[in-house]
C-alpha cells in the first residue's frame, strides 16, 4: 500500500474511532509499526493528527478554519479525479453550467469538452482553467467579490451577480458534510454566495470525496436533502452511505 493511501486509511480510522493505537494500525494496515510510526510523523507535521505515546488522535479541526486552495489542490487528487470525470459526463451540449470554488469543481472545468457550453463561477482558479478555452462555442461567466483562502469570489457583488441568472445544473463543492448541519463552508459569504447560485440552479449536483463527511464548517449552506445528486466515492463508511440516500435522490461512488 502508497503512503499516501495508508495516510488515508489512518484518517479515516482516527474518524470513526478518535484515536488509536501503533500496534493496531500496524496489524489493519498489513505494515510494520515502524511504517506507521513514519506515517504519524508525517501526518503530525501535517497538523491532521496528534501524537502520544504508542497511537495517535486526531486533531479537531475549529469551523473557521479554511485550508488555502494550493494545500487542498495537493490532497485526495485521485479520488477528486475521478468524481470530476464523472461529473462531467452529466454536462450536455448546449446547457449552462455553474461551478462554485473548489478543488474538485478545478478538476472539473479540465473535463468539460462538451460545446456549445456556457460555464457560470466564481472561482478564479475554475476560470484560470476555462479562458484559454474561450470560444464562440463556450462563454466563460466569472462572478466579481471579494477573494476568499479558497480562491473563490464571494459576497454582495457576487450575489448580485448570480441574482438574475438561470443554471441548468450547478456543480457544487463543500468544506463538510454531516447530517445534522448539511453541507457547510467555514466561511459566512461564501455560503450566502453558493446560495444564490442554488437559487438560479435547476438541478444541483454536490461533488465531495468520502473526507468530507463528519466535517462541520461554520456556516451550513443547505440541508443533505436539497441536493438531487451527490457524486463521492467508495472509501465512504456503508452507513454514512446509507444516510446520504436517505437525504438525497442520487448518490454515485466512484
Amino acid at each position: 500500500m502508497l503512503a499516501r493511501r495508508r495516510h488515508d486509511e489512518i484518517v479515516k480510522i482516527l474518524r470513526i474511532d478518535g484515536m488509536v493505537r501503533v500496534s493496531r494500525l500496524a496489524s489493519r494496515l498489513g505494515v510494520s509499526e515502524m511504517t506507521i510510526r513514519r506515517d504519524l510523523e508525517a501526518l503530525a507535521f501535517a497538523g491532521v493528527v496528534e501524537k502520544f505515546h504508542g497511537g495517535a488522535s486526531l486533531v479537531e479541526r475549529p469551523t473557521t478554519e479554511e485550508p488555502g486552495f494550493d494545500v487542498k489542490r495537493t490532497m485526495q487528487t485521485d479520488v477528486k479525479e475521478s468524481i470530476a470525470r464523472r461529473a462531467a459526463e452529466r454536462v450536455r451540449p448546449g446547457s449552462s453550467v455553474g461551478l462554485t470554488a473548489g478543488t474538485t469543481t478545478w478538476m472539473l472545468a479540465k473535463y468539460l469538452d462538451v460545446r456549445p457550453l456556457t460555464v457560470v463561477t466564481n472561482s478564479i482558479s475554475v476560470a484560470e482553467v476555462l479562458y484559454p478555452l474561450a470560444s464562440p462555442t463556450l462563454d466563460v461567466v466569472l462572478t466579481g467579490g471579494v477573494r476568499t483562502p479558497s480562491d473563490a469570489l464571494v459576497g454582495p457583488v457576487a450575489v448580485s451577480s448570480l441574482s438574475s441568472l438561470h443554471i441548468d445544473v450547478l456543480f457544487m463543492g463543500v468544506h463538510g458534510m454531516t447530517g445534522r448541519a448539511g453541507f457547510t463552508t467555514p466561511n459566512l459569504l461564501e455560503a450566502e454566495t453558493n446560495q444564490a447560485f442554488i437559487r438560479g440552479a435547476a438541478e444541483l449536483v454536490v461533488v465531495a470525496d468520502h473526507t468530507k463527511f463528519g466535517v462541520t464548517g461554520l456556516s451550513t449552506i443547505c440541508p443533505l436533502g436539497k441536493a438531487d445528486s451527490l457524486i463521492s466515492d467508495s472509501e465512504l463508511e456503508e452507513a454514512t452511505v446509507e444516510l446520504l440516500r436517505s437525504e438525497i435522490p442520487r448518490v454515485e461512488l466512484v
